[in-house]
C-alpha cells in the first residue's frame, strides 16, 4: 500500500485511555509514527486560537503541537471541556458552550479523514436510529419496544409469548448497565422508566453471540460462546468462555455493509446474537465501542487494521 499522506494522526480521547495507548502504540510500531494526542478536558487551561486569513487558515492549542499538519483523526472519546464553575449557573452554561462550540468548531473544521465523522457519530449513537436503519437494511431486529410510559411497556410484557429483557437506551458512558431479562420485582419497578426511557425486546435464545469490529469494510469477526458461561443473556459479563474469529454469511455481510454505510460510519463494533433458529439478530452498535479484548482473545490485527486505515485510508492488513 501507497502512503495516502505524510501528515499527522490526531487521537482524540481521554488522557487514560488504555484503548489509546494500544494504538499510538501500534502506530510507532507499525507505521514509525507518532500521534497526537488531545483530551479535550485540557481546555480551556491550556490556550486555543484559530485564524482566518489570506493565506488560509491556522489552527493551534498552547499543550498541542501540529494541528495544521493533521491529515486523520480517531475521534474516539471526545468530552466537554472542563470549564471552571462561577457563581452563576447562567454564566457557567454560557461558558460551557462557548469553549465546547469554539474547540469543537476548531477540530472539526480540519480537512482531515475522521473515524468517525462527528456528526454521524453522535446520531448513531441513538439506538433507535441505529434499530431502525438495521431493519431497512435487511437485519432480523428482535420486537422491540421503547418508551417511558409505564402502560405502554406493561401491555408489551403482557403481549409477548416468551420472556423480554430491558437495557438503556444510550451506548454513551457511564455506570456500566447489563442487559437483564424482566422479573416480577421489575415489573413492579416500571414507574421508574417515566424519567429513564427504556428499551424493552424480545430475549433472542442464542447459540452464540458475535461481536464484529467494523474498519471502513474490513469486518473482524469475533464468535463468543457465550451460552458456555454467565454471560447467557448479556455476553460482556464473561469473558473466560471461548472466544473464536470468524465470518459472516454474505448476506448478514450485505446487511451490515449497508447498515455501516447508511450511518455514515468508518468504524464501529457491532454485536450480533446468532438464535438457535440460525437467524443472525441484530442488538446494537456503539460507533467507539471497546474491541481490545478480542484482539487479546484471538490475535486479530485489529489494531493495526485500524492504523492503517488512519495512515493509509485503508483497513487493510497485509498477510
Amino acid at each position: 500500500m501507497a502512503a495516502r499522506t505524510t501528515g499527522s494522526v490526531l487521537m482524540v480521547t481521554e488522557a487514560d485511555d488504555l484503548h489509546g495507548d494500544a494504538l499510538a502504540a501500534t502506530l510507532r510500531k507499525v507505521h514509525a509514527h507518532s500521534p497526537i494526542r488531545l483530551d479535550m478536558r485540557d481546555f480551556p487551561r491550556e490556550n486555543g486560537t484559530f485564524r482566518l486569513g489570506r493565506d488560509g487558515t491556522a489552527r493551534s492549542l498552547s499543550h498541542v503541537l501540529g494541528l495544521d499538519d493533521v491529515t486523520a483523526v480517531w475521534w474516539r472519546r471526545p468530552q466537554p471541556c472542563r470549564v471552571p464553575l462561577g457563581a452563576s449557573g447562567e454564566d457557567d452554561a454560557y461558558r460551557q458552550a462557548e469553549c465546547d462550540g469554539f474547540l469543537q468548531g476548531l477540530l472539526w473544521s480540519m480537512p482531515a479523514l475522521w473515524v468517525n465523522d462527528p456528526g454521524a457519530d453522535r446520531t448513531a449513537n441513538r439506538k433507535i436510529v441505529q434499530l431502525e436503519t438495521a431493519y431497512r437494511a435487511g437485519f432480523a431486529v428482535p420486537e422491540t419496544l421503547i418508551t417511558n410510559d409505564v402502560e405502554e411497556a406493561r401491555a408489551f410484557l403482557e403481549s409477548r409469548p416468551g420472556p423480554v429483557v430491558y437495557k438503556r437506551t444510550g451506548t454513551g458512558r457511564g455506570a456500566f448497565t447489563e442487559t437483564r431479562i424482566v422479573t416480577a420485582a421489575d415489573i413492579a419497578r416500571l414507574p421508574t422508566i417515566r424519567n429513564s426511557p427504556t428499551i424493552f425486546q424480545d430475549y433472542i435464545h442464542a447459540e452464540c453471540d458475535l461481536r464484529i469490529v467494523w474498519v471502513d469494510g474490513i469486518e473482524w469477526v469475533v464468535r463468543i460462546d457465550s451460552q458456555a458461561g454467565v454471560g447467557r443473556v448479556d455476553s460482556r459479563l464473561d469473558t473466560s468462555v471461548a472466544f473464536t474469529a470468524d465470518r459472516l454469511p454474505a448476506s448478514v455481510s450485505k446487511s451490515l455493509t449497508t447498515l455501516m454505510g447508511t450511518l455514515g460510519l468508518a468504524f464501529g463494533v457491532l454485536d450480533l446474537r446468532v438464535g438457535r433458529d440460525g437467524e443472525f439478530w441484530f442488538l446494537e452498535v456503539n460507533p467507539q465501542g471497546q474491541f481490545a479484548y478480542l484482539e487479546i482473545k484471538t490475535g486479530l490485527p485489529i489494531f493495526e487494521s485500524l492504523a492503517n486505515l488512519l495512515v493509509f485510508g485503508d483497513g487493510t492488513v497485509p498477510h
